[in-house]
């Protein structure tokens, strides 16, 4: 989510630690299903994100909580990619971090071919990572910074676009968190959560597939 600053300086402080939250959930599913390391301690990931030990023992004790990871006295174990996968989806508000929408009137590849380099998620970046479509999509993903949402708008031009009825925007830029760029493409786990929060009919077939596509690498 965007964190605006409020008046509440509450609301603002609670929303900077859900997002730190996301990050500590996003890279131990990294570290277990794409480098396969389900051992791990929190004073690895405080440093590897520069989050304070008491937030990433706050957040591990959540996935503990539901048996999603088991703490030792030194370490802690990953034993439940699949609870950590929805326990994070059911906290996930994809909404509040948009940042720019609008309708382009263009098929989807299009749209996706004339994206500069940034980083999609939700159908094209399943599609991408698995090379695969599990149903006919209409919208587009992307992850952006505030230079790159330039760069998107600017390619913009070139189409026509409509930001009259909300209903049918095809087009979203997310707000890229400072976290992401620790990876080289989008972490599998963030493709997953996104779809997950997604709305159109076909998200489910996505998801289905997604369950299918972890199951081969040997992590559920």
């Amino acid at each position: 989510m965007i964190c605006l600053y409020f008046r509440n300086r509450l609301v603002y402080t609670n929303c900077l630690k859900m997002k730190k939250i996301e990050a500590i959930y996003r890279d131990i599913l990294y570290r277990a299903i794409e480098q396969k390391e389900f051992r791990l301690t929190q004073l690895e990931l405080s440093k590897k994100l520069g989050i304070s030990l008491s937030i990433v023992n706050s957040a591990v004790k959540k996935l503990n909580s539901i048996g999603a990871v088991k703490i030792n006295q030194r370490s802690l174990d990953v034993v439940d990619v699949k609870k950590i996968l929805y326990f994070w989806a059911s906290i996930r508000n994809l909404k509040k971090d948009i940042i720019f929408s609008v309708r382009i009137e263009a098929p989807v590849k299009e749209i996706e071919r004339s994206m500069p380099n940034v980083l999609f998620t939700g159908y094209t970046a399943y599609k991408l990572r698995f090379d695969d479509v599990p149903a006919d999509y209409s919208e587009v993903y992307v992850y952006a910074d505030e230079t790159e949402l330039d760069q998107i708008k600017k390619r913009l031009l070139f189409f026509k676009i409509s930001e009259k009825n909300k209903l049918n925007y095809n087009f979203f830029v997310l707000k890229k968190d400072s976290f992401m760029k620790l990876y080289k493409t989008i972490p599998i786990g963030q493709i997953f959560i996104d779809l997950w929060n997604l709305n159109r009919w076909y998200s489910k077939d996505f998801i289905l597939a997604f369950d299918k596509e972890i199951e081969k690498m040997g992590v559920l």
